[in-house]
């Protein structure tokens, strides 16, 4: 690679990342080569890297939203949606990651020069819209969380209050994202940290149920049809459709917002070509398998809380907070169980409003120019606070309210997915690094497979919802 390649490889930043730290962190990669595979995954499991970010970003209200009412609803019948989802978003980002690294190019340049302005917009404001639409609910489900902890307590804390409690929280933590390497470490550290506690909190809650036949819980990794709806049996009106839950969850997988933060993480660390191995395996280790986990099980938990499987009847979509405790209820007791979910969901939602933030101001330092951890920066980062009124207008909060908004945000992607594909078989863009054969073959397709799953998807539910639509407006 020319010197001005590897130049690129670094975001313009106010602390760059450590010349002499990235040295070594090369030769480092570069001895990895000549050991065997377990060592090597040993060692990268150690180092860890970006892909943490993109765990807690997905490990979201949309994500807890999908996965909880697909438990309490349908049981173990949509264990398969979750994993699928991130297969298939797996797929999009580690081209992603591969690109980006091959060429030292930044993503937003790229796609402009080599997919066209109309994938570079939709890259950049699905990303800013995605982070900005998801606020509102994000923000709703925190305050929630919040206020239900003050009444345990006996206290009534206000929504508003609450809300910008959880805003002041999130701006502070956003805005040390780029002031220094060291910084930077301990923020990507800090997301690691949340994302295996909240793995830690609900394998402790499964490992202490009685899940009954086992065989239920693996025959629900099997795709199969889609179950009929939920009705519950007092409220006809809070009926929940299957298909709006598989699309969410393909939704909150991997947003368009994840997709534009994810090579600009990897770029503020200094990685290059040497790193596309580790970035490889940082999604496996530090994405898919935390998600797997946790959205597994959340999904046996809540199936095993709720009827049929479970002996407390599931609201439908007057599922709240209160609600979610009671999986805890049989481990903790019912008051330390309320308080440990909500507490669980608060921390959810406030590393995704906190990477909302970061997503945001990324996105302005790539259209204006600006350096990473500048004041305009931390200004762009801002952008997305107006969802804090979800707080105040979203007081009788649903955990349902996450799946119209997660929905909305995921027709954002295909258009996102189609771009990158294009870049995949570029020559003039990838050279020599343009994955050919039999390897390009399959990277290729399953990217299209992914981009065609998430469309059918969408338009499935578009042509199912339109209907009641326009006869709610005429």
């Amino acid at each position: 690679m020319t010197n001005d390649a590897e130049q690129q490889l670094v975001v313009p930043m106010v602390h760059p990342p450590d010349a002499e730290e990235l040295a070594r962190e090369r030769a480092w990669l570069t001895e990895l080569e000549g050991v065997s595979p377990l060592k090597r995954w040993g060692a990268f499991l150690r180092r860890g890297g970006p892909g943490y970010m993109q765990s807690a970003l997905t490990l979201g209200g949309g994500t807890a939203a999908a996965t909880l009412i697909a438990g309490g609803a349908f049981g173990y019948n949509l264990l398969w949606v979750a994993p699928l989802s991130m297969l298939l978003g797996v797929a999009i980002l580690s081209a992603v990651a591969h690109q980006t690294l091959s060429t030292g190019q930044r993503p937003l340049q790229a796609v402009r020069e080599h997919a066209g302005p109309f994938f570079a917009w939709a890259f950049v404001l699905g990303a800013v819209l995605a982070s900005v639409i998801w606020h509102f609910a994000q923000y709703a489900l925190a305050s929630a969380a919040l206020v239900d902890i003050g009444a345990v307590h006996g206290h009534s804390w206000p929504h508003g209050a609450t809300g910008i409690g959880v805003l002041a929280w999130a701006v502070t933590w956003a805005f040390t994202y780029g002031r220094s390497p060291r910084l930077l470490r301990w923020f990507e550290n800090s997301m690691r940290w949340m994302v295996w506690l909240i793995v830690l909190c609900f394998a402790i809650v499964v490992a202490r149920m009685d899940l009954g036949n086992l065989g239920d819980v693996l025959r629900g990794f099997i795709p199969s049809s889609l179950p009929p709806d939920f009705v519950p049996k007092d409220n006809p009106d809070a009926t929940i459709g299957a298909l709006g839950v598989v699309v969410a969850s393909l939704a909150a997988a991997v947003g368009a917002n994840m997709i534009f933060l994810y090579p600009y993480t990897l770029l503020a660390r200094g990685w290059g070509r040497e790193h596309r191995r580790l970035a490889r395996f940082d999604l496996f280790a530090g994405m898919f398998l935390p998600y797997l986990m946790v959205t597994t099980l959340m999904v046996v938990a809540a199936a095993g809380t709720f009827t049929p499987n479970g002996s407390l009847p599931f609201p439908g979509k007057g599922f709240g907070p209160i609600d979610a405790a009671r999986i805890l209820e049989g481990t903790a007791g019912p008051v330390a169980g309320r308080i440990l979910f909500d507490l669980g969901l608060l921390g959810m939602v406030l590393s995704s409003i906190t990477l909302h933030l970061v997503c945001c101001g990324f996105a302005a330092t790539e259209i204006f120019g600006w350096k990473v951890g500048s004041w305009r920066f931390r200004a762009a980062c801002l952008l997305p606070t107006p969802g804090v009124l979800g707080a105040f207008l979203w007081q009788d909060m649903k955990i349902w309210i996450a799946l119209p908004t997660t929905i909305l945000t995921g027709f954002l992607l295909p258009v996102v997915y189609l771009g990158f594909m294009r870049m995949q078989r570029s020559r003039a863009y990838l050279g020599a690094d343009r994955p050919d054969g039999i390897k390009g073959a399959l990277w290729l397709g399953a990217m299209g497979l992914a981009t065609a799953v998430l469309s059918g998807f969408l338009l499935w539910k578009a042509a199912t919802a339109l209907p009641a639509w326009w006869a709610a407006i005429t």
